[in-house]
């Protein structure tokens, strides 16, 4: 897994409507970088609108968020659109750039071992170093836990 204080993997992810992200696109702002599990489960969706409900918040703080799961484009557009997210999903279908932050691994679901995404946000600098991980997010107030109240 990387650490805070290295530089944030780059990335190249398609969203919702299969245009390139990248990491370098945000070079000069802060970007909140958060990996869920899956799109419309009680967690995710949870963390997606305590993020939704404080995305002013975070823009006045200068803050950009962006989600990551393994889902495709399709899931992402309809949790999207239900939840009325403001904030742009991508789709890591390869599971690589799950893998390069250190996310992509066995995790206990229900009781039962699995591969998957663990819950992990990424707090990254207007110069593209990480500066703040997030292992355990609080889903119903991540926000708080990202802006340190």
């Amino acid at each position: 897994m990387v650490k805070e204080g290295e530089k944030a993997p780059e990335f190249n992810l398609k969203d919702t409507n299969g245009k390139s992200v990248k990491l370098s696109h945000f070079k000069g702002k802060k970007l909140l970088l958060y990996f869920y599990p899956k799109d419309d489960t009680p967690g995710c969706t949870k963390e997606a609108c305590n993020l939704r409900d404080n995305h002013n918040l975070l823009n006045k703080n200068n803050i950009k968020v962006i989600g990551v799961s393994l889902d495709n484009q399709e899931s992402h557009k309809k949790f999207s659109k239900k939840y009325n997210l403001p904030f742009t999903l991508l789709c890591d279908t390869s599971k690589k750039t799950s893998t390069d932050y250190g996310v992509y691994g066995k995790k206990m679901s229900f009781g039962i071992p699995k591969m998957g995404i663990i819950r992990t946000s990424f707090l990254i600098d207007e110069k593209g170093m990480i500066k703040k991980i997030f292992n355990k997010v609080d889903t119903e107030n991540h926000a708080s836990q990202v802006l340190g109240k």
